[in-house]
C-alpha cells in the first residue's frame, strides 16, 4: 500500500505540472512535444500501479488453489483388466509441492516430481518403482471434491484413475467390545476364500493350522470388520514372508527374509509406515503371537507379550491392499503370495458392537 500512494502523489504532482506546461505552451510551439511526454509518462505509471495493485490477488489465487490439493488422497488406478487402490499424500514444504505414494505395490515412498500448474496436477513415479521401461506420470485436476486423471500402462495405454479424500477415521467415543469369534475353526477353510480360487498353489490346513503356499493366493476372511481387537499366532519358516491385512488394506508385516528391508518392513512392522519399537528377535521356525486392536486408523500391536506400536495413527493403505476405501469396514486377509511358508492358529477376533 505504501508503493501504491507513493505512485499516486507522483502522478498527482505530473498533472499539475503537466497543467503548467499546458499554459506555457500557449507561448511555444515546442511545448506541445514536452506535453505528449508528460501524458506518456502518466498512464505508463497509472498502468504499473493497477500491475502493483493485482498482484496480491493473482498470489493469493495461487495459494488457495494449492491448498485445496494438500492432504491425503485414496486413489483408485483403472487398467483395462481390473482396478488398482493406491495412495497419495501432498503436503507443502518451504513454497514447494511435495509428494509420497503407494502405488500398486511395495511402501509408501517419495516421489521425485510433483507439480501444480493452472489447476493442473502432475506427478511421476519412477520406473524403477514401477517395473516398466518408462516413468509413470499421473496427470489429473479437481472436479468438485474428487481427483480426476490419466496416465499409461506399459504398453503406452491410457489408464484413468481417481481419488477421493482419505477419511480421518477418529471415533467420538471409545469402543464397546462384542464376544470374541474364531476365524479359523482348525479343520477346513470355512469362513475363508482364496484370492485366485483356480491356483495350483493352495492354502492347506494341516495339523489343525492354516499354511501359506508361498507364491499363490491370499486368503480372506468372508466376514467384514470396522474396528477389533485381533489374536493371531504364526510360525515363520526361515526365509519365509507373510502378513495379516487389517480390514484388508494394512499389512502387518510377518517375515524372515535374507536380505531384511527398513524397519517399517520388518516382522511387527505396519508395511511402511510404523516400525516395531522396540523390535522383537527373530524367531524362524517357532510360534509367535500378535495382539492387535485397531480403531479407526489408530493401532496397537503385541508381540510375544510387549507392546511393539503404541497407539499409532496408521496414514493409508499399504500395499498389496484389497482397496483404498478406507471408510468402509473390510476383511482380515493372510498374504499367500511371497516366498515359502508361514502356518496360523488360533485366529480370534473380538469386533466392537
Amino acid at each position: 500500500m505504501t508503493n501504491l500512494k507513493g505512485l499516486a502523489s507522483r502522478v498527482s504532482e505530473l498533472r499539475v505540472e503537466g497543467t503548467s506546461l499546458v499554459t506555457q505552451g500557449k507561448r511555444s510551439r515546442g511545448n506541445v512535444s514536452l506535453r505528449r511526454r508528460v501524458f506518456a509518462l502518466t498512464t505508463f505509471i497509472l498502468m504499473l500501479s493497477m500491475r502493483v495493485y493485482s498482484e496480491p490477488k493473482t498470489s493469493a489465487d495461487t495459494t488457495g488453489s494449492v491448498q485445496s490439493f494438500l492432504g491425503r488422497w485414496d486413489l483408485t488406478l483403472k487398467t483395462p483388466l481390473r482396478e488398482y487402490p493406491s495412495w497419495l499424500e501432498l503436503t507443502q514444504e518451504g513454497g514447494q509441492l511435495r509428494a509420497q505414494m503407494v502405488s500398486r505395490w511395495g511402501h509408501a515412498r517419495p516421489l521425485p516430481k510433483c507439480e501444480l500448474s493452472n489447476g493442473r496436477i502432475t506427478f511421476v513415479s519412477p520406473k524403477e518403482e514401477e517395473d516398466r521401461k518408462d516413468d509413470m506420470v499421473f496427470e489429473g485436476n479437481l472436479s468438485g471434491k474428487t481427483l480426476v486423471g490419466t496416465t499409461t500402462g506399459p504398453n503406452g495405454t491410457p489408464w484413468q484413475w481417481t481419488g477421493e479424500r482419505a477419511p480421518s477415521l477418529k471415533r467420538k467415543s471409545d469402543p464397546k467390545w462384542g464376544k470374541p469369534t474364531q476365524l479359523f475353526n482348525g479343520r477346513d477353510l470355512s469362513g475363508w476364500r482364496m484370492s485366485d480360487p483356480g491356483s495350483t498353489a493352495t492354502w492347506k490346513v494341516e495339523s489343525g493350522t492354516l499354511v501359506s503356499p508361498g507364491h499363490g493366493p491370499e486368503l480372506i476372511s468372508d466376514a467384514k470388520f470396522e474396528d477389533f481387537k485381533l489374536h493371531v499366532e504364526f510360525n515363520c519358516a526361515p526365509g519365509s514372508n507373510s502378513g495379516v491385512y487389517l480390514r484388508g488394506r494394512y499389512e502387518l508385516q510377518i517375515e524372515d527374509d535374507l536380505e531384511p528391508e527398513g524397519p517399517t518392513m520388518r516382522t511387527g512392522g505396519v508395511y511402511g509406515f510404523l516400525a516395531p519399537s522396540p523390535e522383537q528377535p527373530h524367531k524362524p521356525g517357532e510360534w509367535q503371537t500378535y495382539d492387535i486392536t485397531l480403531i479407526g486408523r489408530v493401532v496397537t500391536v503385541v508381540q510375544n507379550g510387549q507392546t511393539i506400536i503404541d497407539k499409532q495413527e496408521i496414514p493409508g493403505i499399504t500395499g498389496g491392499a484389497l482397496d483404498s476405501h478406507e471408510a468402509l469396514p473390510g476383511p482380515i486377509y493372510l498374504q499367500g503370495s511371497e516366498a515359502s511358508h508361514v502356518a496360523f492358529r488360533n485366529i480370534t477376533i473380538t469386533p466392537t458392537r
